[in-house]
C-alpha cells in the first residue's frame, strides 16, 4: 500500500511515528518530541509539540516537507511568539522553528535595500536600518516579532506596514517541497493578511527602503517606543487580539462597551489597551480563548460586529 494512503488512514500516533522516523532518520539532533511550545511564546502558557523541528539550513525544509508529505500530520512554524495563543493540550502535529542562522540582517546604502533572514527580530531591524541611513522601517520597532511572521501576516503600524516596503521574498513551499521567489507584486497583501496559504516558510526577505537621517529616524524611534510604553500593556499578551474591522478600533469599541478590565479565570481585558489581553502568571492559555470567545459573543450581541483574531491560535478544536 502506498505509504502516503496509509498515512492518512492511521492514527495521530501512527502519523507521528511515521514522521518522526523521516525526520530523525535524517537530522537527529534538530528533532525534539512533546517539547513545551507554549511557553516559547509571550503568553508563556499553552502545551506541547507532539514533534518539534529545528530548521538550521535549506535542507532540513526538504527533509521536513518529505515528513509532511509521507505522515499527514499539520504543521506550523513558531517565530517569535509574539502573536500566537497555544492551546493546553498543545499541537499534535510538527512545530518548526528556524535557527539563528535565520537572523541576519544586512543593509545595503547604494541600492537602498535591507536583506534579513525570517528569524530576524523586527525591533532590531528597525534599529539597524535606522542607523545605516535607511528610512521606512522605524514602525516596525514596536512589534516584537519576526521578519517572516511580519511578511505572512503583513504586520504593521504607526501608518505603515510590511507590505509596503518588502520587495523580494525567498519561500519555501512545504506541499510542493520546492524553494520559491516572489516578488511583492505577486503576492496579495491586505490589512493583515497575504496571499500566502501557511503551508509556505519565509526563509528572506528584502525590504526597498528610502535615503533617511540616522538621526532623526532614531529620534522617531525612541517615540514610537514611548508611545507603546504610554499606551500599551506589558506583561504576558500577544499584542492586539482583534484585527481592527473597516474604520474602527477594536480598543475604543470594546473600552465603550465596558470591558476594559473584565476578568475571565486567569485572563483579563487590559485596563490600559482593551484590545490587549493579560494572562496572569501560572495562568492557562484555555481561559484566554474562552475570554476571545465571550468578548466576541457581547460585541456581536451588542452591536452586530463580528470581530476576527488577530492572534493565532494553535491548537485548539471547534474554532469558528
Amino acid at each position: 500500500m502506498n505509504r502516503k494512503i496509509l498515512a492518512k488512514n492511521s492514527t495521530q500516533t501512527d502519523k507521528v511515528a511515521i514522521a518522526a522516523s523521516v525526520l530523525t532518520a535524517a537530522k537527529k539532533d534538530n528533532v525534539f518530541f512533546d517539547l513545551p511550545i507554549g511557553e516559547k511564546t509571550t503568553y508563556r502558557a499553552g502545551g506541547s509539540a507532539a514533534i518539534f523541528f529545528r530548521i538550521d539550513e535549506l535542507d532540513d525544509l526538504y527533509v521536513l516537507s518529505h515528513a509532511l508529505w509521507q505522515s499527514s500530520l499539520e504543521v506550523m512554524c513558531l517565530g517569535k511568539g509574539s502573536n500566537t495563543l497555544v492551546s493546553e493540550k498543545g499541537f499534535s502535529g510538527i512545530c518548526c522553528a528556524l535557527s539563528d542562522q535565520f537572523s541576519y540582517i544586512e543593509t545595503d546604502k547604494n541600492d537602498l535595500t535591507l536583506t534579513c533572514g525570517a528569524a530576524a527580530s523586527l525591533p532590531q531591524i528597525a534599529r539597524q536600518s535606522a542607523a545605516a541611513g535607511l528610512s521606512g522601517m522605524e514602525w516596525a520597532v514596536g512589534i516584537p516579532g519576526s521578519c517572516g511572521g511580519a511578511v505572512l501576516m503583513n504586520a504593521g503600524g504607526h501608518g505603515s506596514d510590511t507590505a509596503t516596503v518588502v520587495g523580494r521574498m525567498d519561500v519555501f513551499d512545504l506541499a510542493g517541497g520546492q524553494l520559491i521567489t516572489y516578488q511583492r507584486d505577486e503576492v496579495a497583501f491586505s490589512y493583515r493578511h497575504s496571499s500566502f496559504s501557511g503551508r509556505e516558510i519565509l526563509l528572506e526577505a528584502v525590504f526597498n527602503l528610502v535615503p533617511g537621517d540616522a538621526q532623526r529616524s532614531l529620534v522617531e524611534i525612541q517615540e514610537i517606543v514611548s508611545w507603546r510604553r504610554q499606551h500599551q500593556p506589558g506583561g504576558k499578551n500577544a499584542g492586539s487580539v482583534f484585527k481592527n474591522p473597516q474604520g474602527i478600533s477594536v480598543g475604543k469599541l470594546l473600552d465603550e462597551l465596558g470591558l476594559k478590565g473584565f476578568r475571565h479565570r486567569s485572563a483579563c481585558v487590559s485596563d490600559k489597551h482593551a484590545n490587549f489581553f493579560q494572562l496572569d502568571t501560572g495562568g492557562r492559555s484555555d481561559d484566554v480563548l474562552e475570554l476571545i470567545e465571550i468578548v466576541r459573543e457581547k460585541v456581536v450581541r451588542e452591536t452586530g460586529i463580528v470581530l476576527e483574531p488577530e492572534v493565532k491560535l494553535v491548537g485548539f478544536e471547534n474554532l469558528q
